[in-house]
């Protein structure tokens, strides 16, 4: 790591702020210490979660489950048992939440079990790849959707999706720069929008049901078309469409209370995800038969068309809505993931300085952005994401793993909040599972995603364990991270 620095002037303020008698760096209005204070509360640690749990999937497209199950009653088996397994694994995060009080989710509990060079490979393929082309996705859909109505019943311009997308992605960077207390208000705010949509469907979908529409359950177990061979592929769908339970543990450092909070809004958050999925299934099914449901392209936007007539037009609007709250979500989640890895050593130390006066680590939010912005206008964003599906489940694997091996190596560490350890087995088996059957269903771009997420152990070999570094090269890393600091008005974290 380089020596940090910062600005002193004559006058005894650094970068426009006051210096304390003991040293301290003070805000000039407040007196504040500059840090990342504990604004999570719970409700605002469940809205993280559903808020980035539910993105575009429910409501576009949840044919994949019923492709790959074969029936009706199957794939609502399907969507009840992948919100189970990851309770499973929200609860085992949970744990690991109360015991290791640091932020950084994945790339923490991996350093805590396994050591940095397995933490660094984690945080490479995630900053490399992983993570802009993840954004990328999420932030088309919001870019299509959002113009939706304006362009109906035409097809979009692909240039016009791209600029919406790009002006949502700055926006949402923007907004994390801005404010902690902002961004988690405005993220309850999506988090309620979405949960508006979603009763939008769930209710004229149950009143039908109670009315007796009934017809497109009868032989929902029909055994003839269940394909056994298949459901693997349905539960790798359904583990897809919950994943984000974990984004809570990557700010665990700004979470009031995080022994009690950390595991309660990962329960309720949950319970309500699963109910949200599976009623809304069950609402479209009330109207839709399954052959009508593979045919539709979106599926909520059919079910509006069917049920709501005119109002149809505004569930577009919803949908970008979703996908600007999972957007809004990941980014606050994952810029603390790479601030802790600054702290640790293992990326410029710039990423782990807070903003002056703004109290956000403003270069950590900033780091996806152009990697984000280049995969969003020159990369081929979908085959990328196939690459490296299976390294998530492969990492969250690692992470549980770690939790079962804590348990034996380190049973003294204080765990105030301890499952069954059932839960890990379970779904670390799971995760596993899912790996082996990305190898074998896709050996060329899982041996792809494999190799790019390899290439972080000469990486880590040259930029980390090597300390001696030629002197040009460190007085080039000092400046970079001087002039950075400057520009950005970043300074380090009080203690």
């Amino acid at each position: 790591m380089t020596e940090r620095s910062t600005c002193t002037h004559k006058d005894g303020k650094v970068d426009g702020n006051k210096v304390s008698p003991n040293g301290k760096l003070q805000d000039e209005d407040k007196g504040a210490k500059v840090e990342l204070g504990r604004k999570v509360t719970l409700l605002r640690g469940i809205s993280i979660i559903i808020g980035t749990i539910i993105g575009a999937g429910i409501f576009i497209a949840p044919k994949g489950i019923l492709r790959h199950s074969g029936s009706v009653g199957m794939s609502l088996l399907v969507w009840i048992a992948c919100g189970v397994l990851s309770l499973f694994g929200a609860l085992s995060y949970a744990e690991l939440g109360t015991c290791i009080k640091k932020s950084g989710g994945h790339y923490t509990y991996i350093m805590e079990a396994f050591g940095p060079q397995m933490a660094f490979i984690r945080l490479w393929a995630d900053l490399v790849a992983i993570r802009p082309a993840a954004m990328a996705v999420i932030s088309l859909a919001f870019g299509q959707y959002i113009l939706e109505p304006l362009f109906m019943p035409c097809d979009i311009p692909p240039s016009a999706v791209k600029l919406a997308t790009a002006i949502g992605i700055t926006s949402v960077m923007y907004l994390n720069s801005l404010s902690v207390t902002w961004t988690a208000r405005i993220q309850i705010f999506l988090t309620f929008s979405k949960l508006l949509a979603i009763a939008i469907i769930i209710v004229p979908g149950m009143y039908q049901l109670f009315r007796g529409e009934t017809r497109h359950f009868e032989n929902a177990f029909d055994l003839g078309k269940v394909k056994l061979s298949g459901m693997p592929l349905a539960f790798y769908s359904g583990m897809y469409a919950y994943a984000g339970w974990f984004y809570l543990n990557f700010v665990t450092e700004e979470v009031e209370n995080p022994e009690k909070t950390v595991p309660l809004a990962i329960c309720i958050s949950m319970v309500i995800v699963t109910s949200c999925y599976v009623l809304t299934n069950v609402a479209y099914y009330t109207v839709m038969s399954a052959e009508e449901l593979l045919a539709s392209e979106a599926v909520a936007v059919t079910f509006a068309e069917k049920l709501l007539g005119n109002f149809s037009v505004a569930v577009p609007v919803f949908v970008a809505l979703s996908c600007y709250g999972s957007m809004n979500g990941c980014i606050f989640a994952l810029s603390r993931m790479f601030y802790v890895a600054s702290r640790e050593g293992q990326l410029p130390e710039v990423l782990s300085m807070i903003h002056v006066r703004r109290h956000t680590p403003l270069a950590a939010v900033l780091i996806l952005y152009p990697m984000t912005m280049l995969q969003l206008f020159l990369g081929d964003i979908y085959s990328l994401l196939n690459f490296m599906s299976f390294l998530r489940w492969l990492f969250i694997g690692v992470v549980v793993l770690g939790l079962i091996y804590m348990r034996y190596t380190k049973p003294d560490m204080p765990r105030p909040f301890k499952v069954p350890l059932f839960i890990p087995v379970v779904f670390c088996f799971t995760c596993f599972f899912m790996v082996f059957l990305s190898l074998y269903s896709d050996p060329v771009n899982t041996g792809i995603g494999f190799g790019i997420s390899l290439t972080g152990i000469p990486a880590y070999y040259i930029f980390i364990y090597y300390h001696r570094r030629p002197k040009w090269l460190q007085r080039a890393l000092d400046s970079f991270n001087r002039t950075l600091q400057i520009i950005l008005e970043v300074v380090p974290a009080d203690q």
